[in-house]
């Protein structure tokens, strides 16, 4: 871990006094619960210091590692103390200190599993139906039979979230400095540290901040593994054990991830010069654990119980249509104006508005209008905020996908570069869209569906970044705002709707006059890159 006497002089009383704190807020046996709390915050600490100090960013990356960690982990403990007090009093969920309802089932489980003489194992039979793939009921059963076996301490669960999804960003850090360069992977680490569904996620019992981690270390392996230079040519041990642990992590705790993150995994080998370097050994290996995602998937998606006789893509296609049908009549039951809408408008429309309305969610315009209690009201404009700050420049990828610009350090070939940029931008949005395809208008699954990958957001965010500080492209100005024209709008409408603020314009108005704008800004961006492009005369 290669760790010095000064940082074990930090690191131990930190661990022992922070172990302490969260101790007696748990308030459930104090002193057994600062040995749990304190050993977990000391296997933090160490492997977060020992991962900073591997991937060489220095002080900076320490400071990103530390706000990361401590954002979650204080986000984590003040829902866990604040909500009860001042959340809504009828909800189960709130009152036990859970943002999400998921991780609430999945505690409360997990706790009735360790407490029991049952195998850990138990976690991935039928029998508990808190987790759909068991792996995170299982991690959360074991913490709590080895370090806090005498009472249910659910902020040791939102410490150990905390913890791994700050132990994820040296990994990405390192793996999208040695692709895109340095520049790059600042931007795209603090992106990831700071976006408040993360931080949400992060602070949370969610098997979110896992994933994102995963897929972290496994853009490392990845990038490890293809630098090998050769035909034949051995595979460095360690990459070939961060690809198997990340990947054996995403299928206990989503098959889909695994599947996805080999698909991408594989078109980036595809636009790869090295692609002719792959061998036969690595393909199989691919090969073989895309069709065990793929199964694993299908099985736990199959309603019928008949996997035997049906096909992973039918069951995968299958459950889509269901998940779709049955999101938009939830997004007609739930909202009055959204029902009388779907009425009006032709049904080969509606597809694309569900779309349309997942991608917006959480929608800014209704956070900020919408009246709530101010401790939810806080967390809806945050994560909002956040969404509508990051989408701009997951737009913009679209421009930069087709400019030199694209920042990559080691591609000699820009060409390559811009085709790997690309693939990774598609596979992005494509999440993005079955995101909002499968959580509808939900504000809270949807988002949340979303940001499992949201890693590779963040690193197609970074490039757009980068590349608009550097070229000081007029489109980043014109998409931001078009951002803006819509929340104003938007929220001028929500404004009238609940506080009879101005006139409310009809729904098709409202949309017609957005659009009509947007065309003016985009007409007017169009025009000005046309000028700046013209040579001057002399």
């Amino acid at each position: 871990m290669n760790l010095n006497k000064q940082e074990l002089f930090w690191i131990l009383p930190t661990a022992l006094v922070s172990g302490a704190v969260l101790s007696w807020l748990q308030g459930a046996g104090w002193l057994s619960g600062w040995l749990g709390f304190s050993f977990l915050f000391l296997l933090s600490l160490i492997l977060l210091v020992s991962s900073m100090k591997w991937a060489g960013g220095g002080r900076t990356l320490a400071w990103v590692v530390a706000l990361a960690f401590a954002l979650r982990l204080a986000g984590g403990v003040a829902a866990y103390t604040l909500l009860p007090v001042y959340g809504y009093p009828d909800s189960k969920d709130g009152q036990a200190g859970y943002t999400y309802t998921d991780a609430h089932k999945r505690d409360e489980q997990a706790w009735k599993l360790a407490s029991s003489d049952k195998p850990i194992l138990g976690a991935f039979s039928g029998e508990y139906s808190s987790d759909q793939y068991g792996g995170l009921l299982a991690l959360s059963a074991l913490t709590y039979r080895y370090l806090s076996p005498d009472a249910q301490r659910p902020l040791m669960l939102v410490l150990l979230a905390a913890f791994v999804a700050a132990l994820g960003i040296p990994f990405f850090w390192k793996a999208a400095n040695q692709v895109f360069g340095e520049k790059v992977a600042w931007a795209s680490a603090w992106i990831f540290a700071l976006y408040p569904e993360s931080i949400l996620l992060g602070g949370s019992a969610m098997r979110e901040p896992y994933l994102m981690t995963l897929s972290a270390l496994a853009f490392w392996g990845f990038v490890e593994w293809r630098n090998v230079v050769g035909a034949g040519s051995p595979r460095p041990i360690s990459a070939i054990i961060a690809l198997s642990l990340s990947l054996l992590g995403m299928l206990l705790l989503s098959p889909a991830v695994a599947v996805y993150t080999l698909i991408i995994f594989a078109g980036w080998m595809f636009f790869s010069r090295e692609r002719a370097n792959i061998s036969w050994k690595s393909i199989v290996l691919f090969a073989i654990v895309f069709l065990i995602g793929l199964f694993a998937l299908s099985s736990s998606l199959n309603r019928k119980g008949v996997f035997d006789k049906t096909s992973p893509m039918y069951v995968l296609n299958d459950w889509i249509q269901l998940s779709v049908k049955w999101n938009v009549y939830q997004i007609e039951r739930e909202s009055g104006w959204i029902q009388k809408l779907f009425d009006e408008m032709p049904e080969g429309v509606r597809l694309p508005f569900v779309a349309t309305y997942g991608i917006l969610q959480p929608v800014l315009p209704a956070a900020l209008v919408v009246p709530t209690l101010p401790i939810w009201k806080i967390i809806y404009v945050l994560r909002a905020l956040g969404w509508y700050a990051l989408l701009p420049l997951l737009i913009l990828s679209f421009v930069t996908g087709s400019s030199p610009h694209v920042g990559a350090k080691r591609a000699d070939d820009r060409r390559e570069s811009r085709s790997i940029f690309v693939w990774l931008a598609l596979l992005a949005w494509t999440w993005i869209l079955l995101a909002a395809l499968r959580g509808g208008g939900d504000q809270w699954d949807n988002p949340r569906y979303r940001a499992i990958m949201f890693m590779w957001q963040a690193l197609v965010a970074g490039v757009v970044w980068v590349w608009w500080r550097e070229t000081k492209s007029i489109w980043f100005t014109c998409v931001v705002l078009c951002d803006v024209v819509f929340i104003l709008i938007f929220g001028q409408w929500y404004a009238s709707r609940y506080f009879y603020v101005g006139g409310q314009l009809p729904f098709a108005v409202m949309i017609a006059l957005i659009v009509g704008l947007w065309g003016t800004i985009l007409g007017g961006g169009l025009w000005l890159d046309k000028m700046r492009k013209q040579p001057r005369a002399m």
